[in-house]
């Protein structure tokens, strides 16, 4: 499930990223309402989380846009606007929904959940296979055929992140923010004896972890 964050918030935006990638939404993100708009017109995201107030092109002009290009995303207007007039306006330009600021993650989830049962979407499979590997995203626990690798938390999320990331580069410092969150931060070596500590295990037990190092840019698990 491709999920897109147009929100101006910095720090907003990078809680809901990691977030809604822990719940295995594959997420894109953008402060600026022009990029939102352009990243938007591409048609590849079932769900769209929209701000109002947001530099270039605000969020009502952005939604007009798409709504009027019959781009078929849901979208769920996050705005901190909270007058019943901004609601309606918002509603009636083409949103699906509308949260206000502040609000409840688990909220937001709900709610999304709400629009995929009601647009006919579905999350993406519980289980992630490439080879005779399988990330089950459910129970938390990577496979080579029938066995079970013992990954310790940190390298699970790395081999999630980029499971559920395909042919998306993630440099070290997105890494570290997935990990840890905004405010902690894990070095690259630290990421480094992470993934090649997960590549000795999963090799033990038959398999061959399919991350690649990109270099100067980050990790990637290429797609089939």
């Amino acid at each position: 499930m491709k999920l897109l964050i147009i929100e101006d918030s910095a720090s907003l935006r990078r809680s809901l990223r990691i977030g809604l990638a822990n719940l295995g939404f594959a997420v894109d993100d953008t402060g600026d309402g022009a990029q939102g708009l352009s990243m938007a017109m591409t048609g590849e995201y079932e769900l769209i989380i929209l701000d109002i107030m947001l530099p270039s092109i605000d969020g009502i002009t952005l939604l007009q846009t798409i709504r009027t290009k019959q781009l078929d995303s849901k979208v769920l207007i996050l705005s901190a606007k909270q007058e019943p007039e901004d609601r309606v306006l918002g509603l009636l330009t083409g949103a699906d929904d509308y949260l206000t600021k502040p609000f409840s993650f688990d909220e937001l989830h709900a709610r999304l959940l709400n629009l995929m049962r009601r647009g006919g979407l579905k999350m993406m499979s519980d289980i992630i296979t490439i080879d005779n590997l399988a990330l089950n995203l459910q129970l938390k626990l990577l496979k080579v055929a029938d066995n079970v690798i013992d990954l310790t938390p940190n390298e699970y999320k790395i081999v999630e992140c980029l499971f559920s990331n395909q042919n998306k580069v993630f440099s070290a410092e997105k890494l570290s923010t997935y990990l840890a969150g905004q405010y902690d931060l894990i070095s690259k070596n630290s990421i480094e004896a992470h993934l090649s500590s997960a590549r000795k295990k999963v090799r033990v037990a038959g398999g061959e972890l399919p991350i690649q190092t990109k270099r100067g840019f980050g990790y990637i698990v290429q797609g089939q």
